[in-house]
């Protein structure tokens, strides 16, 4: 199992390489990452990108819950967006939460915060066998390509919930040992 860097490290901050060629050390680290992913707990990952295990490669696995499959993007490029004009989002500004979670990450631990993402997109990739694709995603699974794609470009989702204007949250637990969150002044 492979660490999980934390924010501030600079691989995080940077601009990933292209992988050059899908060869046994990337699908070793394949298999590491998804290793690393599953093992995730607290919080549960969806998505793991090589930055965050320390490796600055355009590589990002996604396991949207234990049940799906995992699915591999190498040197993945958005290709198309679509967003549904009546999608609100909570804001400081008091617009209404409309179907929106709030996003996380693992390299950040309990900081969480409303991020709007594409309600579906276009991505062109390679898969883990190198094999080259273009594939249409949508809802939960748009999302975490969108999160993980971010990653591979240096840019974390917190840096997207103050773009937009939103609110930035703390996770902790009550006296319960229940998660509650906790709004992050700024």
């Amino acid at each position: 199992m492979l660490p999980i860097v934390q924010a501030p490290e600079p691989v995080l901050l940077q601009t990933a390489k292209p992988v050059a060629k899908v060869d046994i050390s990337i699908k070793k680290l394949i298999d590491e990452m998804t290793e690393t992913l599953v093992h995730a707990t607290d919080p549960e990952g969806v998505g793991l990108a090589a930055p965050q295990v320390g490796k600055s490669l355009q590589l990002f696995i996604v396991k949207e819950d234990p049940e799906t499959k995992r699915l591999v993007f190498i040197n993945p490029k958005i290709k198309s967006v679509l967003d549904d004009p009546e999608k609100e989002v909570l804001t400081k500004k008091g617009k209404k939460k409309d179907g929106v979670k709030l996003e996380g990450c693992l390299s950040l631990n309990n900081i969480w915060g409303v991020v709007r993402r594409h309600d579906e997109i276009v991505i062109s990739y390679l898969d883990e066998n190198g094999t080259g694709r273009e594939d249409k995603f949508s809802g939960f699974l748009a999302t975490i390509i969108q999160h993980e794609v971010d990653h591979l470009n240096g840019i974390l989702f917190t840096r997207r919930v103050l773009e937009q204007g939103n609110q930035l949250y703390k996770s902790v637990k009550d006296k319960k040992g229940e998660t509650v969150f906790e709004e992050i002044e700024i």
